[in-house]
């Protein structure tokens, strides 16, 4: 029998779709009467009052992505996958004409579109941290510089003079600090402007072109281990500088004084005096005649402070760079206004978006204009600024702070003909590009990648889901063989999602009612966690049983989250019992959660804190160690210090989910004392230097769903030779992750761009994992009768090395006598 079955598949039909929450990668027009946005593959133009919201590319299918705007209004450029690879287009603003299409020497992934003043060229960057500039008028690409260290955050920002010559940027040295360049374009060679011993970065161009301004920060040290966790919570602070370009330039802090002004007394000049201006007797007929000399001159002047050239003297610049007076913080996103007016953000602790300040040169000073802002862009003449301010984008003057909610652009009205099969045909093409491109080997681990592409490609048009497309790219991303091969997001249908609520609490069928066999605690102490059945004055116990919800009596015959739907974080209403048949039952008011996962893992943490304290004798500390980011960070800053009067340490690291790499943990945990200082107070037990730490014997615990910085932390451990591994081998992906561009429709495919390899210059642990010393099983029947089979291991290994590795300390030796007197 043969069975054909067909689906309406709606998902997969053209149909027209608002994409304005979409809006990413904005430049503004070069007066600010228009912004310009990348939304979903299309660059539409917006708006501020008149006129309507225009999609210049119409292009469902195709990548267009990082517009900007030429400083002569004319022209808009982009990025184009159109041909298969990212091209350069360059079209007309208004979208009405076939743009010109600049095809790039190395075909990769393009960022960080940069204007020439006169309009003629454009510098960008790309994929591999290469510097680029197109003439626009020959089309010829040419390479002036590159980055030196890949980081996930990109900041070979290209910046133009005023006079169109020089092109200034930061780039990471090998030393990680970033060091301020700029690039003659007249002379095709580059010059390094900071010296390095500071991290310098954004510079950007005074438009008079007397100055070029940058942001540095001498105690950005620790913090250039970006993959590593020891920075975390070391802040690093930037100045701002001004540097004064030209060696006969005055600077511009010079002391200045108030005085009286006055004529000279000599007002009658001679003939001699004037020049070759012969038979002229009267003064008036002097200045008619520089005023004519005046006029004729006029155009040229007018030009050149339009277009001022900028004179850069190299020798002795180092001197004249001076500090802005504004206090050293936390700066980013330096960013030129008119002559003498600079804009910068301040990312301020427990504040949402940054704090934009505008500081004026003349006056030597800073004030606040725009808070909560998300980024910002200013236009080309230095009137107008584009604020991504609170969820919305708004184009608002740049010589005071902005009015709230003037200037809000209509992205509402950005709408787009999408037509799924077209863009599933284009995410499949740029999802094996960025494999080719973005991995952290050349290789792609040896697969045969056009072979890769040429298998997997039909099966694009049979996609009638995004679900299927998602499916698809996991499959793709299944060939490169490699750790941390994700895909994920993307336009799925939107579902409502009904939410439950928890009460935190375990239960047991009884008499055809749910008694209560546990309530979760969350450890009161804990502020980001609530725990609905233990607050002080709710009269709820284990043995409990429950009655009804907001008077609807509750059966153990239905679901019993049935009855909690819709009441997450609302007050709910429940009635209890002693006793199964309601006899004096009692009324109380509680808000259940959303989510009781935290208050299970805190459960679980403090019941193997406690087994360890017990099976010990008090004698070992128990400290888990969640992910290698900042949960990780707080949870060993918090168990591993309370409890350093502990003679060893149980170190649980299964389940964890990775982040950076745990130098700060491995460090202080192979720390070495140094000696003691005396403690004169109480038993006087002597404390060590230095004093945070345990010195007693230390194991891990590891298993197979520990991976990434969770391969690394046991891996170190090793290496340091802390102690034993205990558990099972772990996950096996230490590759690092970032750094990749999203998907048309916004989902995403990872393609790891770092990889780990050993002392001995070999890879490692990637698709290996780290195998324990001690291999212990969770064997399911003594889990089941409440056993931690790993952390009973772990426990009777650490009370073993006791024996022979106990540290208990030094007392404190007789006083010392150093007070002496000859012939006594």
């Amino acid at each position: 029998m043969e069975i054909e079955v067909r689906g309406d598949l709606p998902w997969a039909r053209p149909h027209w779709e608002d994409v304005g929450k979409q809006a990413r990668a904005a430049a503004i027009s070069p007066t600010g009467k228009r912004a310009l946005f990348e939304a979903r593959g299309d660059i539409f133009s917006v708006p501020v009052e008149d006129g309507n919201v225009r999609n210049l590319t119409h292009s469902s299918g195709v990548a267009d992505r990082t517009p900007s705007w030429a400083p002569d209004g004319k022209t808009v450029a982009w990025f184009s996958d159109e041909s298969g690879e990212y091209r350069l287009m360059v079209g007309n603003q208004d979208g009405m004409e076939k743009p010109r299409e600049i095809e790039i020497p190395h075909a990769t992934y393009f960022y960080t579109p940069a204007w020439s003043p006169d309009s003629k060229m454009l510098a960008f960057t790309d994929q591999a941290l290469h510097l680029w500039v197109v003439d626009l008028d020959s089309g010829d690409v040419k390479q002036v510089d590159e980055d030196q260290e890949a980081h996930p955050q990109r900041t070979l920002l290209p910046v133009w003079s005023p006079d169109s010559r020089w092109l200034a940027y930061a780039k990471r040295l090998h030393s990680h600090f970033h060091a301020v360049f700029v690039h003659d374009m007249e002379e095709g060679v580059t010059h390094q402007v900071t010296d390095g011993m500071s991290d310098a970065l954004d510079p950007v161009w005074d438009a008079s072109g007397k100055y070029l301004y940058f942001m540095a920060s001498t105690d950005y040290g620790i913090s250039s281990g970006w993959l590593d966790m020891t920075p975390f919570e070391i802040p690093y602070r930037h100045a701002i500088y001004v540097a004064v370009l030209a060696k006969d330039e005055a600077s511009p802090f010079l002391p200045k004084s108030d005085e009286e002004s006055f004529e000279d007394e000599a007002e009658e000049e001679t003939v001699e005096e004037v020049g070759d201006v012969e038979a002229v007797e009267d003064v008036e007929e002097i200045e008619e005649i520089e005023e004519v000399d005046a006029d004729d001159d006029g155009d040229a002047k007018e030009e050149k402070d339009d277009d001022p050239k900028v004179v850069i003297d190299f020798e002795g610049l180092g001197h004249r760079i001076l500090a802005l007076a504004v206090p050293a913080r936390a700066y980013t996103n330096l960013t030129a206004g008119k002559d003498g007016i600079v804009f910068f953000g301040e990312a301020i602790e427990n504040q949402p978006g940054l704090k934009v300040h505008r500081y004026e040169l003349e006056k030597n000073k800073a004030t606040d204009f725009a808070d909560g802002v998300g980024s910002f862009l200013v236009s080309a003449d230095g009137e107008k600024m584009l604020l991504n301010q609170n969820g919305s984008w708004r184009i608002v003057d740049t010589a005071a702070a902005p009015t709230p909610g003037k200037g809000t652009l209509a992205t509402s009205a950005m709408r787009m003909h999408v037509n799924p099969q077209a863009e599933w045909q284009q995410m499949f093409r740029e999802a094996w590009r960025f494999q080719r491109d973005y991995l952290y080997v050349p290789n792609v681990h040896g697969a045969d990648w056009d072979a890769v592409f040429q298998k997997y490609q039909p099966m694009v048009e049979h996609v009638g889901h995004r679900s299927d497309m998602t499916y698809l790219l996991d499959i793709l991303g299944g060939e490169v063989s490699v750790g941390h091969s994700f895909t994920f997001g993307g336009d799925n249908p939107d579902v409502e999602r009904v939410p439950v609520g928890l009460l935190g609490a375990d239960y047991v069928v009884d008499q055809g009612r749910f008694k209560i066999e546990k309530i979760l605690t969350g450890e009161s102490w804990n502020p980001n966690l609530k725990a609905p059945l233990s607050a002080p004055g709710v009269e709820v116990s284990v043995g409990d049983y429950l009655i009804a919800v907001n008077g609807v009596e509750i059966y153990a015959t239905e679901n019993l989250y049935s009855y909690f739907e819709q009441t997450a974080n609302q007050q709910v209403v429940l009635t209890v019992s002693e006793t199964a048949d309601a006899k004096e039952s009692r009324r109380v008011t509680v808000v259940p959660v959303g989510n009781d996962m935290g208050l299970r893992r805190i459960d679980w943490v403090e019941g193997n804190r406690r087994t360890v304290n017990e099976l010990s004798n008090g004698q070992l500390a128990y400290v888990w160690v969640p992910d290698t980011g900042g949960g990780g960070y707080t949870y060993f800053n918090r168990y591993y210090f309370a409890q350093q009067d502990r003679k060893g340490a149980v170190i649980d690291e299964r389940f964890n989910g990775g982040g950076s790499i745990a130098d700060y943990m491995v460090d202080l945990m192979s720390r070495d004392k140094f000696g003691y200082f005396n403690n004169p107070a109480g038993d006087r037990k002597p404390f060590t230097a230095p004093l945070a730490a345990i010195w007693g014997p230390k194991v891990m615990i590891i298993n197979d769903a520990a991976g990434s910085g969770g391969d690394m932390l046991p891996y170190m451990f090793r290496l340091k030779g802390i102690g034993p591994l205990i558990g099972t081998r772990t996950w096996g992906g230490l590759v690092g992750i970032g750094d990749v561009p999203p998907l048309l429709d916004g989902g995403a495919i990872t393609a790891p761009r770092w990889g780990f390899f050993d002392l001995d210059g070999n890879w490692a642990v990637e698709n290996e994992g780290v195998a324990p010393d001690i291999e212990v099983e969770m064997t399911p029947s003594l889990v089941m009768q409440g056993h931690d089979p790993q952390l009973e291991a772990a426990i009777s290994e650490c009370l073993r090395m006791l024996k022979t590795q106990i540290d208990n300390g030094l007392g404190e030796p007789a006083p010392p006598v150093r007070a002496k007197r000859p012939g006594k």
